[in-house]
């Protein structure tokens, strides 16, 4: 009887110490992992930023061709033709 108590205490503790043990090394990684969401996130903030940046930058260049462009066109065709030298 005192054997059977024995180990079921002896099992007993050896699992609740395996939990204690397993929950206290939970906590760090749990404030890990959220150091590492965060700075995930700022860096896809920092990323798209960049790509924001860029794809302005393009477009703005892009129009300002565009607007030359038609300002040549429009040129063109507001200058006066020259009349032929008349006889």
């Amino acid at each position: 009887m005192k054997l059977r108590f024995m180990v079921t205490a002896l099992l007993g503790l050896a699992l609740s110490l395996g939990g204690w043990a397993q929950n206290q090394s939970d906590n760090g990684g749990i404030k890990q992992d959220t150091k590492d969401a965060a700075h995930a996130t700022g860096r896809a903030a920092k990323k798209t930023g960049h790509k924001i940046k860029h794809g302005t930058k393009k477009m703005v260049n892009k129009a300002a061709h565009a607007t030359r462009k038609g300002a040549g066109k429009v040129e063109e065709k507001s200058s006066p033709t020259p009349t032929p030298p008349q006889k």
